[in-house]
């Protein structure tokens, strides 16, 4: 189940292939932005933790982090080649890990930086304005640090992606989302105030050779030894958020590979017997994810802007649906809803999603520079562009719109041997047929 997919069913027949198929663009290339900007994040964490323990005497060099970015997200493959039944293991393993890591850190932080000298009053914390971006009024700066907020909470249909490979989706996955998001939001709010109290001077920590903020505020506060620590179990934790992430990018190429949305579409629907993963979608988008991130040997500024355009681009491809639900009337509900208050949250997100996006795309400061420009806008574009110019010159020749369930069921009465399983011609094999009239199987 995939965000374009829902298009079919809020909005009217005629309008279903182009709107679903900008909206799917949109959800891709968000994603690959994602993970990307993802795995950027988890490499500088980690050469953090070594510049931490070299006293930092050494300092990360761009074409270092890229490189191990480009690593870690080969990594990131290697999980996503294992079958659903290791990624399910793992990730309840990173929910109790990430939990543990949260409470024992924010424990430690309290207590030690009183001894270190960088705790706050809650005055401080609450009351305290540092405007340093030259945007007047302060409110209006206030506004860019939704960032980083709307960037961790964004892929909020992870789930969604793999609803095909799980019991009773319609219930369970809506609730996987819904607690995800609660618990993100409820444990973010609360750990970026104990940061804030015991933060110490932001000048000096944004003046980190490091370039990285938290890491810094780690060491200043439990030393080199808890710093080290903290550092990489953050790394950990975002790392199991690449292999997630990469999960549901790689269902997502899977899916539109199915209804031919992108070029080579027969070749990113094999599936490999051993896994049951669809193997080639996996290292086509490590491929893009590395690649995008190659613009950072030119120019972080290039780089930060695909944080950005992260953020606008999912949350643009969740809004398209509601607003054809709330437009056309079509949507029928399913087992788990929002009742009476569903309206209003549609509403109230369509507008907050418009509004952040304008802040999303302005420069972060005055005045603006080569080196401070923000280069979201020009992605944001180019995404748009690339979308539409691919369905001009290909994509409304054929595309009809997703695959339903009636097309799908007669494709299988058509094609398949018997209900439970289909013989794979070249070898002879059984193969479930859900994954037979999903992709092809890889021999």
């Amino acid at each position: 189940m995939h965000v374009y997919y829902t298009i079919s069913r809020t909005a009217p027949k005629e309008w279903v292939p182009s709107v679903s198929w900008v909206t799917g663009w949109l959800n891709l290339l968000g994603q690959i932005a994602g993970v990307a900007s993802s795995e950027w994040g988890a490499a500088a964490l980690l050469l953090a933790a070594v510049s931490m323990g070299t006293d930092f005497k050494y300092t990360p060099t761009v074409g270092q982090t890229v490189g191990v970015m480009a690593g870690g997200t080969v990594l990131t493959g290697v999980v996503n080649s294992l079958s659903t039944y290791w990624m399910e293991k793992m990730t309840k393993s990173y929910v109790i890990f990430h939990v543990l890591v949260l409470v024992t850190c924010s424990i430690a932080l309290l207590s030690l930086s009183k001894h270190a000298g960088t705790n706050h009053t809650a005055k401080y914390v609450f009351t305290d304005v540092d405007n340093t971006s030259g945007w007047t009024p302060t409110g209006w700066s206030f506004l860019f640090g939704f960032l980083s907020v709307s960037w961790t909470m964004t892929d909020y249909d992870a789930t969604a992606h793999i609803t095909e490979e799980i019991r009773e989706p319609e219930k369970k996955a809506p609730w996987a989302i819904s607690m995800a998001m609660l618990f993100t939001y409820v444990a973010g709010f609360l750990f970026n105030i104990v940061l804030c109290f015991v933060m110490g001077d932001p000048a000096e920590i944004l003046a980190s050779a490091i370039a990285q903020p938290v890491a810094q505020i780690f060491y200043n506060v439990l030393g080199k030894s808890g710093g080290i620590v903290f550092t990489v179990c953050a790394f950990i934790i975002i790392k199991f958020v690449t292999f997630t992430a990469m999960q549901a990018l790689a269902r997502t190429v899977f899916a539109f590979s199915r209804d031919q949305l992108v070029p080579f579409s027969s070749v990113w629907v094999k599936i490999l017997p051993l896994t049951g993963t669809p193997i080639l979608a996996v290292w086509i988008s490590v491929f893009w994810c590395i690649a995008i991130n190659l613009i950072g040997l030119g120019s972080y500024t290039a780089i930060a802007g695909v944080f950005n355009v992260c953020a606008i681009a999912l949350d643009w491809s969740y809004c398209i649906p509601i607003v054809c639900k709330l437009a056309f009337g079509r949507f029928e509900r399913g087992p788990w809803h929002l009742g009476k208050f569903s309206t209003i949250i549609n509403v109230w997100a369509c507008v907050w999603t418009l509004f952040v996006s304008i802040i999303f795309i302005m420069p972060t400061a005055l005045p603006v520079t080569a080196q401070n420009m923000n280069y979201a806008v020009v992605y944001l574009f180019g995404i748009l562009f690339f979308s539409l110019f691919y369905w001009v010159i290909r994509g409304r020749k054929f595309y009809t719109g997703p695959l339903i369930e009636a097309e799908i069921n007669e494709d299988d009465s058509q094609n398949t041997r018997s209900s439970d399983e289909v013989l794979d011609e070249k070898s002879g094999t059984a193969v479930d047929a859900k994954t037979a009239r999903h992709g092809n199987v890889i021999q």
